[in-house]
């Protein structure tokens, strides 16, 4: 996808106004409890961070004024909402007021004028029952700066995560025919989510499930049969109801049919169907590794439900909650509301679920003795578990939530609680072009499909836009709009932010050296020269970006970043228009060579976050918008 640049001044702050869309703000992120000592960000380990405030309560309990052994989990450092309560917060006085028996008030005095002693702090105030705010020194806010420049797009990234073990599986669609639009947001999702949490330190497997096991599989190989037969010059009329009736088996049918002739046409179903179901699925998983590549997505490993089956890992994981006492011959209850008219009592093998906080206990075995999928689902999660996978998190779809509860509650019985399954739904997608309701696809049968979505708006605008809500929230994705240049398109607003910096740094280029505006020679500029409240809010904003890579790999809430930047984008275009009335506060100043460095230090350092945080989400931050 491509924009025509509206950009006619590239020199001066003038262009879109202040503000862009603004997209709604998440709750308050999580506070980093343990992070001490991890994290290279502003934030958790320099000498103004929870590293300064830990080494205040150790020269504390040195003095005397605390007790030894206490514990410093629970203490927060955290940026206040409001500017006005300084640069850093944190509830230290708080905590440990009741185990040190002493009056948080007096504590966060005494803390207060440890932190007081350090040049790097310029205020510190006492607020309500104790919360102490700290202001810094412009300095640390410079410093900052230069370290974001030398950091690159690498600024933001924490070992936080301690190289721990997180499965991320997503996507997981069944293998009946090619991703529709509902997956590539799983997908969009899933993915932002791996690559967040592995620039927050952890160790991330990438994994899709493959359900090639049960009745919609029979259905596409039946389907795919009866394309066989056409592809040999049978007129096969109107597909029939129950048969999957997208064009998309016409392809690997013509394959098949040249390739084993017409040997299948007059066998029976039982000699063919073992045979066309390898066919089939070996064709749609095809076709969903292309899509994937059409989003940019490779998965470390892809696991088949059936291998589940054939290894015996479904018996093994039955005969463990036997062994353990977790399964029981029991007759469940009606369904709530209006009973189905077919519905009959009938004893079922049982998982004891509600022991592990599900609200009714689970089929595992039919009164026929077959498996339920539960089981094979069991088998699978807990797989993950023996393959090193504690902390497993699953991308599903809304229409699957129901099924979580049930989940978690398996993976606490098999893991003995030692395991952690969190699940995240995707709602659904409003699909429309030019605001009206998006047709579907002739290829695919009944539904949108991805490849068609992303061929019409592009790879990254298609990723993009699936962060720009929470994944449990509803999102209305209209064709034309997330390709216009408005400010009201978020894709494009932190785009242009990104490019319009390089179009001003290519006009410094006549008064600059190609090496001098490179960032690790910008970051030796003379930063004190921004001496304007707005630059320095930018930087602190920018300072900021590593708290959130935290806040949100801990919540595993990869849209957080989406925020982040589009308020990034914000805050840059409104320095942009400050000068578009006082020509001082352009970013090129004539007859000021040192000024003017230390602004392309500024704007380096915000396209360095943008490119940091836009990486996340496997975007290509441009240069230039035509």
């Amino acid at each position: 996808m491509r924009w025509t640049s509206t950009d006619s001044s590239s020199t001066s702050r003038q262009g879109l106004p202040e503000a862009g869309l603004r997209i709604p703000h998440p709750e308050q992120p999580f506070a980093t409890l343990v992070a001490a000592g991890k994290n290279n960000s502003m934030c958790w380990n320099k000498p103004y961070g929870r590293d300064g405030i830990v080494a205040a309560l150790d020269s504390l309990v040195t003095d005397g004024v605390l007790p030894d052994g206490l514990s410093f989990g629970r203490i927060t450092v955290e940026t206040p909402r409001d500017e006005s309560h300084g640069h850093v917060a944190t509830n230290a006085a708080m905590v440990l007021a009741k185990p040190s028996a002493q009056k948080p008030r007096e504590l966060a005095e005494a803390i207060a004028d440890k932190l007081r002693a350090d040049n790097a702090v310029t205020q510190v105030e006492i607020a309500g029952p104790g919360f102490i705010n700290i202001t810094l020194s412009d300095d640390i806010w410079f410093r900052e700066l230069a370290d974001i420049l030398r950091a690159g797009t690498g600024y933001g990234a924490s070992d936080m995560g301690g190289g721990e073990a997180v499965n991320v599986e997503y996507v997981s669609a069944n293998p009946t025919g090619p991703m529709h639009v509902g997956h590539g947001r799983g997908a969009a999702i899933g993915e932002s989510l791996a690559a967040l949490l592995d620039k927050a330190g952890y160790n991330v497997t990438r994994e899709y499930w493959v359900n090639d096991a049960g009745a919609q599989i029979e259905i596409l190989s039946r389907s795919l049969h009866l394309r066989y037969r056409e592809a040999l010059g049978e007129d096969i009329g109107e597909i029939p109801e129950g048969l999957y009736p997208g064009e998309y088996l016409v392809a690997p049918a013509k394959d098949v049919a040249a390739k084993d002739g017409d040997q299948w046409v007059s066998r029976d179903e039982s000699d063919w169907l073992g045979v066309f179901r390898r066919y089939a699925i070996d064709a749609m998983m095809e076709l969903i590794r292309a899509d994937l590549d059409r989003l940019g997505i490779r998965f470390d490993v892809f696991t088949f439900e059936s291998s589940m089956v054939e290894t015996g890992k479904v018996q093994a994981a039955l005969d463990y909650l036997t062994d353990k006492g977790l399964m029981y011959t029991g007759v469940l209850e009606p369904p709530k509301g209006k009973k189905p008219e077919d519905w009959e009592p009938r004893p079922q093998t049982l998982f004891r679920s509600t022991d592990f906080g599900d609200d009714v206990d689970r089929p595992l075995i039919k009164s026929d003795g077959s498996w339920t999928y539960f089981s094979t689902d069991i088998a699978y999660h807990w797989d993950k578990y023996q393959r090193g996978f504690k902390t497993q998190i699953n991308i599903w779809g809304a229409d699957h939530g129901g099924y979580v509860k049930r989940m978690q509650a398996a993976v606490k019985a098999m893991t003995a609680g030692d395991g952690n399954l969190d699940v995240k739904l995707c709602q659904m997608i409003n699909l429309l072009d030019d605001g009206k309701q998006f047709k579907m696809s002739k290829r695919a049968g009944n539904f949108v499909t991805m490849a068609d979505v992303v061929e019409k708006v592009g790879k990254d605008v298609f990723r993009f836009i699936m962060m720009t809500r929470k994944n449990d929230a509803q999102l209305d994705f209209d064709l034309q709009k997330v390709t216009e240049q408005s400010r009201d398109n978020p894709v494009f607003y932190v785009q242009y932010a990104h490019a319009r910096i390089h179009s001003v740094l290519r006009h410094a280029a006549d008064a600059f050296s190609v090496h001098e505006l490179q960032p690790d020679a910008l970051a030796d500029a003379d930063l004190t020269r921004l001496e304007d409240d707005a630059e320095k809010a930018l930087i602190m904003q920018m300072a900021n970006w590593p708290r959130i890579v935290e806040s949100a790999a801990l919540a595993h809430e990869p849209h957080r970043v989406a925020f982040y930047l589009n308020d990034l984008a914000a805050s840059f275009h409104g320095l942009w228009n400050m000068g578009k009335d006082n020509t001082q506060l352009r970013f090129i100043v004539e007859g000021d060579r040192e000024l003017t460095r230390a602004r392309m230090a500024l704007i380096r350092g915000v396209s360095l976050v943008i490119a940091s945080g836009l990486e996340i989400f496997g975007v290509t931050p441009v240069e230039e918008m035509r």
